[in-house]
């Protein structure tokens, strides 16, 4: 279906050819005939599959009619509001809306000033935007259009509580459009829906697992000790324009991000710890071409959307296999082949078989020859243990102290 088939404005269909859109993909085409209508949603489409765009067209189409209302989309996380908010000013680039982008980790105040001017298309994650509710700055019951994405993520996350409150306190379901948009229809998912939409239309696209199918996925064998020098030299041969690297703890995000550094590959790491303003700066790097390798942990493995990204490396095996789907999910975007590489160690290798079968094939397994393995230039620059005394005890701070009076032996 082309987008040239649908009723949508002038206006409208300006931004989307800004966009580059021509053609629907498969969640446009069976969701967007439903949703321009006015009817409720509720879709199971895997990341990466153009939803966000459903959304956004319906409520510029539907809002217009819909005086003294706003629409009001709530994701999970800062990354994928900051990112809705973003294609939200592309689509509507022609349109006379005002949007306001909120979540936590940052000042209230240019929030605020959002709301006070007028927004009526409001993104935003759960907490803050319950903080503003109690506070008097963000009212609910004007909300004519609600969008839920990443329902089961939202869940993950531990929402569901701050989703009723909100849900409660919004128009009752008749008295407004509800679209929900889930990786997974889970029996949480459907019965949010039972209780808070009103006769939705069920809309299945194919599984997420099923994105694999499109992406070619390398696997490799290696030891803790050589991992490191294996990335130096998967990097070396892929030669990616851009690439992003997965670890499953903090810690080792910022030693990996460190160590590639010092062995001659620019690159950044983010976490959930790294300061919201350098998240979203770091993340406009890899996508604007100045940051050629980002270091994540799951924090962005779930909407963080990079045009064309060449590759992805789990240089751990994620422990849950729904991970590892989000995580090649960066690369091989609506449509297109892109390429995974997965490093298996000792400490990580126990969930290969899990994610084996949810993902229904066996990864491909290379065994590197010594070439593939480079020297690594900060295996002896590693964060220098503290210097031990000749009693056995530490010298800095954390170390036990020594026991006055005579040692056990």
């Amino acid at each position: 279906m082309l987008f040239t088939e649908l009723p949508l404005d002038e206006g409208i269909m300006l931004g989307i050819s800004d966009a580059g859109f021509t053609e629907c993909t498969p969640v446009q085409a069976a969701t967007l005939p439903q949703s321009l209508t006015g009817k409720d949603i509720c879709a199971q489409s895997q990341t990466g599959s153009g939803k966000t765009a459903v959304f956004l067209l319906t409520i510029f189409q539907r809002l217009k009619d819909m005086r003294g209302r706003k629409a009001m989309i709530i994701v999970p996380t800062r990354e994928l509001a900051v990112q809705v908010e973003r294609e939200a000013e592309l689509l509507g680039s022609h349109l006379d809306y005002r949007t306001a982008c909120i979540y936590g980790g940052v000042g209230y105040k240019s929030q605020e000033q959002q709301l006070k001017q007028g927004a009526n298309i409001i993104m935003g994650t759960p907490g803050r935007i319950l903080d503003l509710h109690r506070s008097g700055k963000l009212g609910f019951r004007d909300v004519g259009i609600l969008v839920i994405d990443e329902a089961d993520r939202l869940f993950d996350m531990g929402f569901i509580a701050d989703l009723r409150k909100m849900l409660r306190a919004m128009p009752p379901a008749h008295k407004r459009q509800t679209m929900l948009f889930s990786a997974t229809l889970s029996f949480l998912v459907k019965e949010l829906a039972w209780q808070y939409m009103n006769d939705p239309v069920e809309i299945e696209i194919a599984p997420e697992h099923l994105t694999v199918d499109t992406v070619t996925q390398e696997l490799y064998h290696a030891g803790n000790e050589e991992k490191m020098s294996l990335l130096l030299g998967l990097l070396n041969r892929e030669k990616p324009r851009n690439c992003m690297i997965f670890t499953n703890m903090k810690s080792t995000a910022e030693n990996v991000a460190r160590r590639l550094g010092m062995n001659g590959f620019p690159c950044e790491f983010i976490t959930g710890d790294l300061p919201q303003a350098k998240r979203i700066q770091v993340i406009d790097g890899l996508k604007s071409g100045t940051v050629p390798i980002l270091v994540a942990t799951n924090v962005a493995a779930r909407g963080l959307h990079v045009d064309d990204l060449d590759l992805v490396i789990n240089y751990d095996i994620p422990e849950d296999c729904e991970d590892y789907v989000h995580r090649i999910g960066r690369t091989a975007r609506l449509g297109k082949d892109g390429k995974a590489i997965s490093i298996a160690c000792e400490d990580y290798v126990h969930a290969l078989e899990a994610i084996e079968k949810y993902v229904g094939m066996k990864i491909p397994v290379i065994w590197p020859d010594e070439s593939l393995y480079i020297e690594d230039k900060s295996r002896d620059a590693r964060r220098p243990r503290h210097p031990r005394r000749r009693d056995g005890f530490r010298d800095r701070k954390g170390s036990p102290p020594p026991r006055h009076g005579r040692r056990r032996r």
